[in-house]
């Protein structure tokens, strides 16, 4: 007796109408027709049953403060700096534990079950590490969160930065962040992601900085990442996040550089939304994308991931932690529409950020937990096209979210009373 059986279901590898069969939290079985009785069974009707989505890069501490302490008038990245910087001296526990709790809540109505958020370390008195540390314990039943030791405002430009990355590290903090091109100089900036990669072997840790964040060609600390983390044998666990100084650097060098990415193991994650957003700012015409060469990392055999980044706060007024938008928007700025493409961005806010997070738990497999989500769509590439509706979302085989499917009726003569807009 299965306790739960999910029947004439779609996969995002391109089987169809087969049935999913879960039992003590753990899919079993994986095959059409699977001959089984089951306490609860769900006819899919020929849906896509995927895993489900994970945000490899996100900034939790700041999320829905929106309009505090004011808004962002030029949506740039520096007015959203300052505003951040006037922001943390208001900043209480209970009302960062408040915002990060309601986003989770969006998160898992949307099929979003595992994020790793950067936390901002600068700030001495660690509250937001305190509070996302709690977040952690009150989401653990049904989203894992993965939480990385953030020096925001430079790693050795901030007085006090690198104690109190320590201490947050101490308290619990699973990543090791860092944010190179932000440091006072080019040479700074090398030198921090040389003391970083070592604190993270030492420790035993991942790493995922904030690299070269910025429209200038010659910020290269991925180089400098990908060599520190060959030197330290640092291979898988080691992410580059925006890298969006790639999009302006000339192709001579590009052509050394995605090897040198590949080689060391370094991993890499876009982040759409904000990197189109943020990045170009000093562009009249043309104007950069702003985003990485995410088709040319693929194609090297870089497992590249897309990040939601921020929703709702000093960077970024949008958002809903609905991570089919990101990808939505990667393909686009990517020019990624061929159907393996988008398949690959499909994979990119699923399977891919798994890989990163090393969250070796997750995926539609005999044997992984049965964290799946049902979409209103048939594949991968009708779930882009739509920003699928959520139907279910389930984490070890218990459903946790639901939402009615997307129709809409119609009052036109010799025409359907409903339309779903699949084709």
């Amino acid at each position: 007796m299965l306790d739960l059986l999910i029947k004439n279901c779609n996969l995002a590898d391109g089987r169809s109408g087969v049935d999913v069969g879960v039992q003590d939290g753990r899919i079993v079985a994986i095959q059409p027709a699977l001959q089984a009785q089951a306490h609860e069974t769900l006819d899919a009707q020929g849906q896509l049953l995927s895993a489900p989505f994970i945000d490899a890069h996100f900034h939790m501490d700041s999320t829905l403060s929106f309009g505090l302490p004011r808004i962002n008038q030029s949506g740039t990245l520096l007015e959203g700096i300052a505003l951040w910087g006037e922001l943390k001296p208001l900043l209480t526990q209970e009302a960062l534990v408040e915002r990060a709790l309601a986003y989770c809540d969006w998160a898992v109505a949307n099929g979003l079950l595992a994020i790793r958020s950067h936390v901002d370390v600068c700030d001495s008195r660690l509250l937001a590490t305190e509070a996302l540390l709690h977040v952690r314990e009150r989401v653990k039943p049904y989203l894992d969160l993965q939480l990385v030791a953030f020096p925001q405002d430079g790693l050795l430009r901030a007085p006090g930065a690198m104690e109190n990355l320590k201490r947050a590290l101490d308290m619990g903090l699973d990543v090791v962040g860092g944010i190179p091109h932000f440091e006072r100089t080019m040479a700074d900036g090398a030198e921090s992601v040389r003391i970083l990669c070592e604190l993270a072997a030492e420790r035993g840790l991942r790493v995922d900085m904030h690299c070269d964040e910025t429209d200038d060609p010659m910020s290269r600390h991925i180089e400098t990442l990908a060599y520190h983390t060959q030197r330290l044998g640092l291979q898988g666990r080691v992410n580059g996040s925006h890298l969006t100084s790639m999009h302006s650097m000339d192709n001579y060098y590009v052509s050394k550089l995605i090897p040198l990415i590949r080689e060391a193991g370094v991993s890499a994650i876009a982040n759409p939304l904000i990197n189109i957003t943020i990045q170009g700012r000093h562009d009249t015409y043309p104007k950069r994308r702003g985003m990485t060469r995410v088709p040319e990392l693929l194609a090297a055999g870089v497992t590249v991931a897309f990040g939601h980044d921020c929703v709702m706060d000093p960077w970024y007024s949008l958002g809903s932690g609905d991570m089919l938008e990101v990808a939505h928007m990667g393909l686009h700025v990517a020019q990624m529409t061929g159907q393996d493409g988008m398949r690959a961005c499909f994979e990119a806010v699923t399977t891919a950020p798994a890989k990163i997070m090393g969250l070796d738990e997750l995926g539609i497999e005999v044997g992984k937990r049965a964290d799946m989500v049902l979409l209103q769509a048939g594949d991968p590439v009708e779930a882009l096209r739509l920003r699928a509706t959520r139907l279910h979302v389930w984490r070890g085989g218990k459903r946790i979210a639901s939402t009615p499917a997307r129709t809409a009726t119609l009052q036109l003569e010799g025409r359907p009373a409903q339309v779903d807009f699949r084709k």
